[in-house]
């Protein structure tokens, strides 16, 4: 009876993108997420600096990934992240997600998502709202990691070109 409750419960918890089913331990927490958020960012753009508006990094038989820049400040980037897809002659960004860098914090915290084929939209989040934050955030560090892994990358100079188009 024990190992059907522990199967039930596990059925209950998995997730399609795997961010839903971790519960937000507390605010310090998000804090280290974005941090490392940060960290992943920076390896996979490098160049941020560089890149005027916006950018598509190819990997071979991979999606290319989009990036998008929404805003510039003197502190703060604000950029649009996501890969593109086809359906019927409609195309349709997903994961969409917008991102604010906090240059001199060293934070990167997803502002608003679009998730699971548009169906879950979070955008306007309220700040008080962890338990949205810690998903697309938890999200986000997933996705950064599987990215890096798939060896995408923006990169404008010295890399090699093949590794980005600048649009």
């Amino acid at each position: 009876m024990l190992k059907k409750q522990l199967i039930d419960r596990c059925k209950q918890k998995t997730s399609q993108y795997g961010c839903e089913d971790v519960l937000p331990v507390d605010f310090v927490s998000l804090m280290d997420m974005y941090e490392d958020n940060f960290i992943k960012l920076r390896k996979l753009i490098p160049d941020l600096q560089l890149i005027k508006e916006s950018a598509i990094s190819t990997s071979p038989e991979r999606l290319n990934l989009h990036l998008k820049i929404v805003e510039r400040s003197k502190y703060t980037t604000t950029l649009r992240l996501s890969y593109c897809f086809t359906d019927k002659g409609e195309s349709r960004l997903e994961p969409n997600l917008k991102i604010r860098i906090y240059h001199d914090a060293g934070l990167a915290e997803v502002m608003s998502g679009k998730l699971h084929h548009g169906r879950l939209v979070l955008d306007h989040l309220p700040a008080d709202a962890l338990k949205q934050k810690w998903q697309l955030n938890r999200f986000l560090s997933k996705w950064l990691k599987y990215c890096l892994r798939q060896n995408h990358g923006f990169y404008v100079n010295p890399e090699p070109a093949s590794k980005i188009s600048i649009a």
